[in-house]
């Protein structure tokens, strides 16, 4: 016995295949409905179809939008068109101190050896290290130096001691060692250290690394009216409970070279003074006729000095890629790898530049969008 409808379902099955204007819709089916559930969705008047045809697009015009998605998509990126820092503001001023390359106060500027070291807070010039911040005196271009000030730092009038560690020191990261120093001239006083620190391990009695620096050194300092004012309170010289056979010096002068990295509270001591010479003789008057303060030099690679001499004779500006440090010319509205005359050696910059594969993405996407367009355009057009 034949099941209710069956006959009239089986009627529709073939009028659904049969038909040409009927198109099974990608749709569930139950038993109950079949194919007359998909045919029912799928009748297309012909009225409807032709009026279809008249507003679907021709193929000519699919195909010619499909070959300009894929030109936009597999082009390479253009050059970039413009620098991500102005040069007019490579050069600036904080307070009455200029500031120019190879230092910057802008990204993109100065030399990457010494970027984001120097810093205008309240027209204040500050130089930024992991040992802490300095106020910035003066920057001697002719002659490649700075000049720091420590506000915690000793000096012959006033002591500034205490037992964790007074003072920033001088301590460098790695990758900047070879392009910012301390001068040869410049001797750090380590005062009050422990007898168990560092700076006199592995070294007997009488060759401490303790010595004089251009002259400078513990036997002017220990003379600074600072001490009589210091030990009037009752306070004894460190090192009474020292471990060992003698106590540590109450003072110990070294150069940059010896130590490397000036950490007071590392190397377990109380404080610290910095004294710089400049002149070739001693300074009349003892320490008291001292200049303290850190006196830091810059060096830069020598390739770099005809890069960036080519790069301002052509109206650029010296400054570097903030990706991969390389040395760049900006020039306004572009960025060179050699000179702003150059303009074969444009460098990339901006969005295209950092991420590249972000932009491929969206290349990718915008084609993958409009193929999907033009698929289903034209599967519509060739069932209507």
């Amino acid at each position: 016995m034949m099941p209710p409808n069956s006959s009239s379902r089986e009627s529709k099955e073939s009028i659904c295949a049969a038909s040409p204007r009927f198109m099974p819709l990608p749709i569930s089916s139950s038993p109950s409905t079949g194919c007359s559930f998909s045919c029912r969705h799928s009748l297309v008047s012909p009225a409807l179809r032709a009026r279809s045809a008249k507003m679907a697009p021709p193929r000519s015009c699919q195909l010619a939008a499909l070959l300009v998605l894929c030109a936009c998509t597999v082009a390479p990126p253009a050059p970039a068109a413009a620098a991500s820092v102005p040069i007019t503001t490579c050069r600036s001023f904080c307070g009455n101190i200029t500031v120019d390359y190879p230092f910057a106060l802008h990204p993109g500027c100065g030399h990457a050896g010494l970027r984001d070291l120097l810093f205008c807070i309240n027209g204040a010039l500050m130089l930024h290290l992991p040992s802490g911040s300095y106020r910035v005196l003066d920057v001697d271009y002719a002659y490649r130096g700075l000049t720091l000030h420590d506000p915690a730092m000793s000096d012959c009038r006033a002591l500034d001691r205490t037992p964790g560690g007074r003072g920033n020191g001088f301590v460098l990261e790695p990758w900047r060692e070879p392009y910012l120093s301390p001068d040869p001239d410049n001797v750090f006083l380590l005062l009050g250290c422990r007898a168990t620190s560092p700076l006199f391990q592995g070294f007997p009695d009488r060759h401490l690394p303790c010595r004089n620096v251009s002259g400078m050194g513990c036997g002017d300092f220990l003379a600074c009216p600072a001490w009589d004012d210091y030990y009037a309170g009752g306070r004894r010289p460190p090192g009474d409970d020292a471990v060992g056979t003698g106590a540590p010096p109450e003072c110990c002068g070294v150069p940059w070279a010896a130590i490397r990295a000036v950490n007071v509270s590392r190397l377990e001591c109380e404080g610290y003074s910095s004294a710089y010479s400049l002149a070739p003789v001693r300074a009349a008057g003892g320490a008291a006729g001292w200049a303290y303060g850190i006196r830091a030099s810059w060096s830069l690679p020598e390739s770099n000095r005809g890069f960036c001499g080519a790069c301002r004779a052509t109206g650029g500006a010296c400054g570097h890629d903030m990706e991969s440090h390389a040395d760049l010319c900006l020039c306004g509205d572009w960025n060179s790898t050699s000179n702003c005359d150059s303009s074969a050696d444009a460098a990339p910059s901006g969005a295209a530049a950092r991420s590249p594969d972000a932009v491929a993405a969206v290349r990718w996407a915008v084609l993958a969008s409009g193929l999907t367009s033009l698929w289903w355009h034209a599967l519509r057009s060739n069932f209507l």
